[in-house]
């Protein structure tokens, strides 16, 4: 997300319900981290009552869904992790 500051962006973290196509989460943050990631996931599962357990996450290739600290939580949770293709932006949910 550009600002009005050169040079300095935000990263928007939104979850989606594929079905719905509705807005399940979005939290906003100067930086892109996988620790970032599964902090925001492990809110959103609280706040929501959801239970993770059977979960598909589909996501982009991008590190921080990638990154270790996202991976093992997801599957410490039972979420099955699915990730687009590389370079194939209309594969991405």
């Amino acid at each position: 997300m550009k600002t009005d500051i050169r040079g300095l962006f935000f990263k928007a973290y939104v979850f989606l319900d594929i079905l719905s196509r509705s807005i399940v989460g979005a939290r906003v943050f100067e930086n892109e981290t996988s620790e970032i990631a599964a902090q925001v996931f492990q809110e959103l599962c609280a706040t929501a009552v959801i239970n993770p357990s059977g979960i598909i996450l589909h996501s982009d290739n991008g590190s921080s869904m990638k990154g270790g600290t996202m991976l093992v939580l997801l599957y410490r949770l039972g979420v099955v992790p699915l990730f687009s293709r590389p370079n194939v932006s209309d594969d991405n949910a």
